[in-house]
């Protein structure tokens, strides 16, 4: 590797992000199991591909934010209004399988993981709401829902018996088959978690092809790569409010455009990450 910048530089960077974290990044440029590098690697170009990776994650983070909010007022409006007299329908058989609900002797149920003491301890609104409330095993949907995370929101969908509410809610987003809108959902919390804990995401791919609905346009047969999924987020951002998914979009682009100065990145960002 050609470490083209003064050593002192070099050792600062290894301390602030670390030898083994950067080690994702410059895994990109080695050719053999030797982890030797492509002839001409820079020091620099790994560092880039690490603040790329950097600021993607915080725009993606910021928009997708904006989708996790809509659709969890979505869920709570949609379904709470038709069982007005169940606030707690989310433990409701009923309404919701029994697998999201109850445990098995095999299997520890999501609710029953998520709904615990120390879930109430760590939410004031719901810690409050036990205070006031003794005899009450859970707090109303309205509160719940606000401290489940979208992966466990997502999950708690899946799981909603009643078709129609499934619809208004995936149509509401411009979906309208609920199965394809689980599809899309499921890649874009994915994408969620990666942007929160900080993993790897410039060559990320679905773990399966995303869905094909009407309004998404994906570039040929491509339906797994990250800009597969950047149209994803801008298609549903669109069906939220049009002024953000321009705003991400925008985004999106002056990002890449800032970096596109540099062959090696500009490279990986339309041979990986695949956008152009």
């Amino acid at each position: 590797m050609n470490l083209d910048i003064d050593l002192a530089k070099v050792k600062e960077q290894l301390l602030d992000i670390g030898y083994y974290r950067l080690g994702f990044y410059w895994h990109h440029f080695e050719i053999d199991d030797n982890h030797n590098f492509e002839e001409d690697t820079r020091f620099s170009d790994v560092i880039a591909l690490y603040y790329l990776d950097v600021d993607l994650r915080r725009i993606l983070l910021k928009y997708i934010n904006r989708i996790e909010s809509s659709f969890r007022t979505k869920v709570v409006y949609y379904v709470s209004n038709k069982f007005k007299n169940y606030p707690a329908w989310f433990a409701d058989d009923n309404i919701v399988n029994d697998k999201f609900i109850n445990s098995t002797p095999f299997k520890t149920s999501m609710l029953f993981r998520v709904y615990n003491k120390e879930f109430i301890k760590n939410n004031k609104a719901l810690s409050k709401h036990h205070q006031n409330n003794p005899d009450h095993t859970y707090a109303p949907a309205w509160k719940t829902l606000e401290f489940f995370t979208f992966g466990v929101l997502l999950n708690l969908f899946k799981n909603i018996k009643d078709d129609q509410i499934k619809k208004k809610v995936s149509e509401s987003l411009g979906v309208l088959n609920y199965n394809k809108f689980e599809n899309l959902m499921s890649t874009v919390v994915l994408i969620r978690n990666i942007c929160s804990h900080g993993d790897v995401l410039y060559d990320f791919k679905t773990p399966r092809g995303l869905s094909v609905v009407p309004g998404i346009n994906f570039v040929g047969s491509d339906r797994n790569s990250l800009n597969a999924c950047i149209k994803v987020i801008a298609y549903i951002l669109g069906n939220i409010s049009e002024n953000r998914k321009k705003d991400f979009l925008n985004d999106i682009r002056i990002l890449f455009d800032l970096n596109s100065d540099n062959k090696v990145i500009k490279r990986i960002i339309t041979e990986k990450i695949k956008y152009s």
